[in-house]
């Protein structure tokens, strides 16, 4: 715009006429451009007076026959739209002639009715300037267009516009087409000046606008219903027109007087016909049509993804419920759901705006006569729930949880009256089977039987737990926005409805069926959350009316609902449910010939046998059963930390009758059961201030062992007493000890007399006491560990090769049996010593009295004790988790050498069976127990591992060589493979530790040799390297002219000619499958020379 504008008529005119005159006489481009700039150098009140003749030349322009460049046509409109913008149209005859020459040029010239094929700037450019013109227009001159004789006119053009905004693939020509009907329609919200029409144009606007209401609501319900990628500001506008357009024609004050719209259309011909008469009848009809139209709106908005467009959807039943409550009547349902849906809104814009405008309702109700509201309310709730099931099983998880919103909003606009509303027995009903159905779990998935408790207990902390949460599936839904909103739906009944009315229906439900008793117990869960007050989300608007009305549920009453809900909980029928597969047949599998077992004896053939069928006796539970009791006790013991938390320090004294259960199942084999079971825990710690599990453990030991020890002695009747006592060893310190000594003693004697049947339970218990005890006493397991011995290589004094010559030949006469026969004479021949020159001191100080164990190593002594006995028990579990106890028991025996080489020597006959002559899944684990054993005893073991473990170790692991060279990929998945693992792992260590020599080394050497093959697995390869790497450690030579003998990378020169020739199997071998570890072994050995070269020459 120029710095100075021209604010003489006559000057601008002047300035004016040779731009329009040229451009009349040439219509091109350029002419347009100087005319438009010459425009801007005009004032605004000039161009007002000169407004016919600056547009003049622009409408000449777009009248000339014949095509027109886009380019052309366009930047005419940009000028028409300047002067429009600054100058307003006074003459109806100016309107008129504009409005259809713009009109015309959005129109396919082939076929009016249609959009013309134009560019998008073309069309943006046509439709900003009927937006101006609109704009610009005087109201006595703009409600000419609504009169009868224009409705054809008016008719065109909204069609025009109508498939503009649907068929148009641009966002800003849509949004643009649109809001050319809203200026057309005088509801245009933009920030320039409008039109405020009086009642009498009102009510000409919607007569007029009754003859394309069909139209209108088709076409902007398609727009509103369309693809997501139109982007949500052209949803919002064609909601906007939308509900503009209704409610100007359905207005409740326009219909009560439809007589003046009783129009002679006599007159008017065939025009006369688009003339709508808004009788009764029309208005009935019409409301249904629209109730349709309606609840497609708000289905294809209500779960909209932009908060923009659900803040619309409330503008929307705002608008239609203050206008056309009483023409809308049928409508009022829809639009009251759409409002309570949007209650719960994540967007807080959304839920403030929906709150402010449910006042408004409520406020006009109370005004208009009360109960009402109440009523609709209550009825709309009632359909609710009774579809609710149908809803959530055929909609998508959108659609979903916009419905469970809207069920939440009922219940938060009722508010108090939710007891009245439960008191309706078909109200309630409703409601429960609603839930009931709609949390129904999915317990299909066979993962939740199949996760175990293999990680010992430990005191968790809350992130932990928090972490450790289980996800729980459903049949109906899978997105946890809807299970958050089912409880909130539980907890606002629980809020608000009378407390034994809702617990009494819902445990009558849970005691009714199996097929509800999960979902009773998730609905009870919740209830008395919300009635506690806890997790209650409301508007801070409403929250101060709804205290006013609402008294909170009484303490004691709570209380009294909680024990009623526990006791029925921790019942007998509904607690101790089978929660794993229980294998009737594992006997007869141990039974098996295994293919590892025989290749352990060295047995060949085939090794597979059938089960008869007369062995598969009766089955466990189903998997569905099983997965629908473990989710049943999780929900449970949820429940029973839920309701801790509700109640508070008040829960002590349910404390008596609930932690037993609860550690009960802490110590369950299912995963989900031990975890939901140490949330729990956590809750009570939270709930009865205690700082932790370990400190709830040891506050309430005395009552806990106590009931340990009446139930140890009923197995059948209370089977699970040492999964308590392992629960409590895990959370705990050694302030336990003193307590529970009489309990193991129970526990010990309960195993002897139960051998049979219960010994892998109280086995693992057992296990948890003695992992305890080496968490509680540490020094016990590394203090007393022998170092191992150096090796003669790392010896920094320099080697006497007489003395080691000498050394030699008496150590090889003694190992032949020379001279042993006089070192025994010469012993003999010792005086034995004197009665008086014994020492005096034991004389002195009393008898020789044996010093008192302490108390966890006599505890230990007698658990081991136990274990001899039990190493040879026919089940595998029981042997498995007895090798785990003989490791805990000789680490905590360790610092007593004089109890732990007797018990080893008691037990070694049993754990040389499973060392060599038992089932692959126990071999490795005595294997294990066997290089503990090796790096505590150490010399003790050395001459029993020599003769009768490794013999047989290093024969099976040469025959499984082969087999595991020609495998494929599969292959470590078999237990054969594990075994090879666990074996190969450990040789290395048990030899630095045993200090083995000689012909044990060259044995265990020849074995693993095969497995430096590039051909075995790559973890049987590692496992191997760290056989020889240990190796290196006990003797280096050996070990280097055993790996020379497979490759040997360099000749050797002689130092003198007078030497033999030094000639080695591996020099002239050609590159083989051992060639690559091979070569590592020997340059990692040569690096080892180095280095205590480097070492010596600096000391």
């Amino acid at each position: 715009m120029a710095d100075h504008q021209i604010d003489d008529p006559k000057i601008a005119f002047a300035y004016l006429r040779p731009s329009c005159v040229l451009l009349t006489k040439e219509p091109i481009l350029c002419n347009i451009q100087a005319l438009s700039g010459h425009l801007r150098a005009v004032s605004d009140g000039a161009l007002q007076l000169l407004q016919d003749y600056a547009l003049f030349p622009l409408r000449f322009v777009l009248k000339t026959p014949g095509p027109k460049r886009e380019a052309l046509v366009q930047a005419a409109m940009e000028a028409m739209t300047y002067v429009l913008e600054n100058t307003c149209i006074h003459s109806w005859e100016s309107l008129r002639d504009l409005f259809s020459e713009l009109c015309l040029c959005l129109c396919s010239p082939t076929d009016p009715g249609k959009p013309a094929p134009a560019s998008e700037e073309l069309k943006l450019a046509v439709l900003r300037c009927l937006d101006a013109l609109l704009h610009s227009a005087y109201g006595d001159v703009f409600f000419k267009l609504y009169e009868p004789t224009m409705l054809p006119g008016l008719g065109a053009a909204v069609s025009l516009f109508l498939a503009l905004a649907e068929q148009e693939k641009a966002r800003e020509v849509q949004t643009e087409a649109l809001k050319c009907l809203l200026s057309l329609f005088i509801q245009c919200d933009c920030s320039r000046t409008h039109l405020e029409p009086e009642k009498e144009e009102r009510r000409m606007l919607g007569s007029a606008l009754a003859t394309f209401l069909p139209g209108i609501t088709r076409a902007l319900s398609q727009v509103i219903g369309g693809d997501v990628r139109q982007g949500h500001a052209v949803t919002v506008k064609a909601m906007r027109v939308w509900y503009t357009t209704v409610g100007l024609v359905m207005e409740d004050d326009q219909l009560q007087n439809a007589s003046k719209d009783n129009i002679d259309t006599s007159e008017l011909g065939r025009v006369g016909g688009l003339v709508v008469k808004r009788t009764p009848s029309w208005s009935k009809a019409t409301s249904k049509r629209l109730t349709l139209a309606l609840q497609k709106v708000i289905s294809c908005t209500s779960a909209h993804q932009h908060w923009r467009v659900r803040l619309e959807l409330v503008n929307l039943s705002d608008y239609l419920l203050a206008r056309c409550s009483r023409s809308l009547a049928e409508c009022t349902g829809p639009l009251l759901e759409a409002l309570v849906g949007a209650v719960n809104d994540e967007e807080p814009r959304v839920k403030e705006r929906c709150s402010a405008v449910l006042d408004e309702v409520a406020r006009r109700n109370q005004a208009n006569g009360g109960q009402a509201l109440k009523d609709v309310l209550s009825e709309n709730l009632h359909g609710l729930v009774s579809s609710l099931p149908r809803l959530m099983r055929t909609t998508d998880d959108k659609r979903k949880l916009f419905v469970l919103n809207v069920f939440l909003g009922y219940l938060k606009i009722l508010g108090p009256q939710i007891d009245l509303v439960l008191t309706s027995a078909a109200h309630l009903q409703r409601i429960s089977k609603a839930l009931m159905q709609v949390l129904e779990l999915d317990v299909s998935d066979v993962r939740i039987v199949e996760e175990r408790t293999f990680a010992h207990l430990v005191d968790l902390g809350l992130e932990t737990l928090e972490a450790q949460l289980q996800r729980k599936y459903f049949l109906y839904f899978t997105d946890d926005k809807i299970f958050s909103a089912l409880k909130q739906i539980c907890r606002m009944l629980g809020h608000y409805g009378n407390i034994y009315l809702l617990v009494d229906h819902f445990l009558d439900l849970y005691k009714e069926s199996l097929a509800y008793r999960k979902q009773a117990a998730l609905v009870l869960n919740e209830i008395i959350t919300g009635a506690a007050g806890i997790g209650i989300h409301m508007e801070p608007s409403r929250t101060d009316n709804f205290r006013i009305n609402h008294s909170k549920t009484n303490h004691e009453d709570l209380k009294s609902a909680v024990m009623s809900i526990v006791e029925e909980y921790i019942s007998l029928n509904n607690w101790h449910l089978p929660t794993v597969m229980e294998h009737a047949d594992i006997e007869q599998q141990e039974k098996l010939q295994s293919p590892i077992s025989a290749i352990m004896r060295g047995h060949e053939g085939n090794s597979l046998h059938l089960v008869p069928a007369s062995n598969i006796g009766h089955r466990s539970p189903t998997l569905h059963q099983l997965n629908s009791n473990i989710w049943q006790i999780c929900i449970q013991l949820e429940g029973i930390g839920a309701f801790a938390l509700a109640l508070g320090s008040d829960f002590c004294l349910l404390l008596m009758t609930s932690l037993y259960p609860v550690l009960e199942k802490a110590g369950d084999e299912s995963l989900l059961v031990s975890q939901s079971a140490l949330g729990a825990m956590h809750n009570l710690c939270v709930a009865c201030n205690y700082s932790s599990p370990k400190d709830l453990v040891i506050s309430n030991a005395d009552y806990l062992l106590n009931d340990v020890s009446l139930n140890l002695g009923r197995p059948s009747v209370h089977p699970h007493a040492p999964r308590v006592l392992a629960v409590m060893f895990a959370h705990s310190d050694a302030t336990l000890l003193p307590l529970v000594v009489d309990v193991v003693q129970d526990l010990l004697t309960m195993l002897d007399l139960s051998y049979d049947q219960r010994s892998l339970q109280f086995s693992s218990a057992l296990h948890s006491l003695m992992k305890a005890m080496v968490r509680w006493f540490p020094s016990s397991a590394k203090d007393h560990i022998k170092p191992p011995r150096v090796p003669p290589s790392q010896n920094p004094k320099p080697l006497d090769l007489r003395q080691f010559l000498l050394d030699y030949k008496k150590q090889k006469e003694l190992a032949e049996g020379i001279g042993a026969n006089e070192e025994d004479l010469s012993d003999a021949e010792m005086p034995p010593v004197a009665p008086g020159c014994e020492d005096h001191s034991g004389l002195e100080e009393g008898p020789d009295v044996k010093p008192e164990l302490p108390m966890h190593v006599s505890v230990a002594k007698d658990v081991m004790e136990r274990c001899v006995h039990l190493l040879s028990h026919t089940s595998i579990g029981t042997r498995l988790k007895v090798l785990g106890i003989v490791e805990l028991c000789v680490n905590v025996l360790s610092e007593t050498e004089n109890e732990l080489l007797p018990m080893v020597h008691r037990c070694w006959p049993a754990l040389l069976q499973r060392l060599t002559n038992d089932d692959p899944l126990v071999i490795p684990q005595a294997f294990r127990v066997l290089c503990v054993l090796g790096e505590l005893c150490g010399d003790f073991l050395r001459k029993r591992v020599s003769k009768e473990v490794l013999p047989r170790l290093t024969s099976a692991l040469w025959r499984q060589a082969e087999t595991s060279a020609r495998s494929g990929p599969l292959y470590t998945h078999t237990l054969t493979y594990k075994l090879q693992l666990a074996v190969l792992q450990g040789l290395g260590p048990l030899c630095v530790r045993l200090d083995l020599v000689d012909s044990d080394l060259d044995n265990i050497s020849e074995a693993c040799l095969p497995y430096l093959s590039c051909r075995q697995p790559i973890g049987l390869q590692e496992a191997c390297l760290s056989v020889f790497r240990h190796l290196m450690q006990v003797d280096p030579d050996a070990c280097w002219f055993r790996l020379t003998e497979l490759c040997c990378p360099t000749a050797y020169e002689l130092p003198h000619m007078s030497l033999h020739p030094v000639r080695l199997s591996g020099m002239d071998r050609q590159r083989n499958e051992y060639t690559d570890n091979v070569l590592k072994l020997l340059h990692e050995l040569q690096l080892c020379e180095e280095n205590e070269t480097d070492s010596r020459a600096e000391k």
